[in-house]
């Protein structure tokens, strides 16, 4: 598969999860990986770890991606130290669940600030890089929630569902330039945020899981990895279902 020596890659919520699995990856395969997280000093940790470990050029960032400016400071930041970003992997994401019945304004604004408006100031701020370049790569990590829903998590499935929409209409816009955009669906994945499970929840959710397990987010990070690769150029505007099996 490609390599990525002479690509500058940023990854949105790269801390931990499924987004250091996506920085860890790229850095793998020799790719210059900015990213960021809420933390100026995590970050800063998370990506030192990472270059040691892979020997990596990898930068980390403080934004708050759920506001515009701050993004396109990010962006300029970016291209700036590194290079104008031409993949871009948006990974952030947060929830908030509830009950329709019982969520607050705050709970539904706040969730699709993150998830849904973050992608559309990322994808703003790097497509004049990559239209210069006439070459870009982004892969939106959506949720198999956004194609099948979840009671009680209907802020959160909106945004995923939303962010199918908006990443099809992108393909669309971009494809002429040699810039693909695809969307990732992960099923159960362990990460700090499914970790709040209890044992018994986690046991019955994976009763549903065809292959009968959780997902790793290494496994998330490998598909990120082809969708951005030469390998995956003729394809874009897919959904692709990294879930074991769960939203057959």
């Amino acid at each position: 598969m490609s390599d990525f020596s002479d690509t500058v890659i940023l990854v949105t919520g790269g801390t931990r999860g499924i987004g250091r699995a996506c920085v860890e990856a790229f850095a793998q395969k020799g790719g210059t990986v900015a990213f960021c997280g809420r933390s100026q000093e995590t970050a800063e940790t998370v990506a030192a770890e990472i270059a040691e470990a892979t020997g990596a050029t990898v930068k980390g960032y403080q934004a708050d991606i759920s506001n515009d400016t701050e993004v396109d400071a990010l962006v300029k930041a970016v291209t700036e130290d590194l290079g104008a970003p031409t993949i871009l992997v948006n990974n952030a994401g947060i929830t908030k669940d509830g009950l329709l019945m019982r969520m607050k304004n705050d709970a539904w604004d706040d969730v699709m600030q993150t998830n849904l408006n973050s992608a559309f100031y990322t994808c703003r701020a790097v497509s004049r890089g990559m239209m210069k370049a006439r070459y870009g790569r982004i892969i939106n990590l959506s949720s198999i929630v956004g194609v099948h829903g979840q009671a009680g998590q209907a802020n959160y499935a909106a945004s995923k569902a939303g962010l199918i929409g908006f990443s099809k209409s992108l393909a669309q816009e971009f494809a002429s330039r040699n810039i693909t955009v695809n969307v990732i669906t992960p099923g159960y994945i362990t990460t700090d945020m499914t970790a709040e499970l209890n044992e018994d929840a986690l046991n019955e959710f994976v009763k549903q899981i065809p292959a009968k397990r959780a997902g790793s987010p290494d496994e998330i990070a490998s598909a990120t990895v082809f969708l951005a690769s030469q390998e995956a150029a003729y394809i874009t505007g897919h959904v692709l279902a990294v879930d074991g099996g769960l939203g057959m």
